[in-house]
């Protein structure tokens, strides 16, 4: 696009601009578009507004379902802890010959916020994802990348390491990684406040684990992914190690260690599937969209869409964004409280969910490509909703200044959307 022409779109409003590029749709087939637009795309990363709402879980389940049937993807990485997800994994893939369904296959989802995946959304999508499998040659992965299952990692380490291996130098390594966080008892905040205090101190013992793992890595292979569950749970130790000891020091620096945690678990999970495997990701917009086109570059954050897009081409990563303009959500009032079902108020006047509900109180996506990029390549107000919600404070601190044209590569906007539905 030459810089005049450029210049012509940006006196064009944003609410015009909108009404000019902005697709209606009531049904997945009406989001072939947006598949043709995927293209070859190696990284599809689908965002969500929010944690609980049921609209995005399904219609990223829809999306997902056409990538895996029509591209060829096979591999999904949701923002979930690791073993838990393992257990899905297992599920849908015939690891264990067991009579469970999906939904009691959810139950492995003990840790708060237990509804970001022990929901009904998930478990029809978890069968049918298991019955997929059970006719495809190419069977589809389902692995949790975030960082927060320290202690449950360990305990699978240890675990295994015991029963496969019990004599051996790694197993010895786990156990003595084992005793040096056992007298936090459980607690990351507790070892958060030690470790502002003694900043080595389980340090050694996570990075010679690892880094031994990694070199053994052959004396784990089997059909049941054995070596990559073994080689991801060490990698969550020592990660989650930095993590907490950075969460008493800066939420910038800890915001970072997360994110580059989860970058590096979905580039271990292609290496063990081959690099030219296409994996599905699906985490909030906050993590999936571009950083460096909000307000965070400002403090130095990045995220997992900014990192994925500055390690491969630009046409091998695809970021969708979602979004709504009102409805319910589930969320919680402060961190560790039970679940609560939430008004999400009309969202603020002037906004990108604003602007997108006053050019029509309907479902519609955006394609951003080189003839209207300069249109949505300005500020504006984008929300973003966590596990803790309070809708009276919304206005203050829910919006995330964006230039959507850079964050995203497309948007999905529901209008009114509904809980998502814990088991």
């Amino acid at each position: 696009m030459n810089s005049k022409k450029g210049l012509e779109q940006v006196k064009i409003s944003l609410e015009e601009a909108v009404k000019m590029h902005a697709q209606p749709f009531h049904s997945v087939e009406e989001l072939t578009p947006l598949l043709e637009a995927i293209g070859d795309a190696k990284f599809v990363l689908l965002g969500e507004a929010t944690h609980g709402t049921s609209e995005f879980y399904t219609w990223r389940a829809a999306l997902t379902k056409r990538l895996i049937l029509e591209k060829g993807f096979s591999l999904i990485a949701v923002e979930g802890d690791w073993p838990s997800c393992q257990q899905v994994n297992r599920y849908i893939k015939g690891f264990e010959r067991n009579e469970k369904k999906s939904a009691e296959t959810l139950e492995a989802f003990t840790r708060w916020p237990t509804w970001m995946w022990a929901n009904e959304e998930i478990a029809d999508f978890v069968s049918w994802l298991k019955k997929h499998n059970q006719a495809a040659s190419q069977k589809v992965g389902f692995y949790g990348i975030d960082v927060y299952s320290l202690w449950e990692s360990m305990e699978e380490v240890v675990h295994y390491l015991s029963k496969t291996n019990p004599s051996g130098g790694d197993s010895e390594l786990a156990k003595e990684a084992f005793a040096c966080f056992e007298p936090f008892n459980r607690e990351p905040e507790n070892y958060a406040v030690a470790a502002a205090d003694f900043s080595k101190t389980c340090v050694e013992e996570v990075t010679k684990l690892l880094a031994s793992i990694r070199s053994n890595e052959d004396l784990y292979k089997n059909e049941y992914e054995s070596d990559l569950n073994l080689k991801i749970n060490a990698l969550v130790l020592k990660n989650a190690e930095d993590y907490y000891r950075a969460m008493m020091q800066s939420g910038e620096m800890s915001w970072n260690i997360r994110d580059e945690h989860m970058v590096e678990a979905i580039n271990e999970i292609r290496d063990y599937h081959g690099r030219e495997a296409k994996i599905i990701i699906w985490e909030h917009n906050t993590h999936i969209g571009d950083a460096s086109a909000t307000d965070m570059r400002k403090e130095g954050m990045t995220n997992v869409g900014q990192i994925l897009r500055e390690q491969n081409r630009l046409e091998d990563v695809y970021a969708v964004g979602f979004g709504t303009h009102s409805g319910t959500v589930i969320a919680a009032p402060s961190w560790g409280d039970p679940a609560e079902k939430m008004t999400i108020p009309p969202a603020t006047p002037n906004t990108w969910e604003d602007v997108l509900h006053r050019t029509g109180a309907f479902n519609k996506f955006l394609l951003f490509h080189s003839e209207n990029f300069a249109l949505f390549d300005r500020w504006v107000g984008h929300r973003a909703i966590g596990v803790v919600y309070n809708p009276e404070h919304e206005a203050y601190g829910n919006y995330v200044p964006s230039k959507m044209s850079q964050r995203y590569d497309a948007f999905v906007f529901i209008d009114s959307t509904q809980a998502l539905r814990p088991l």
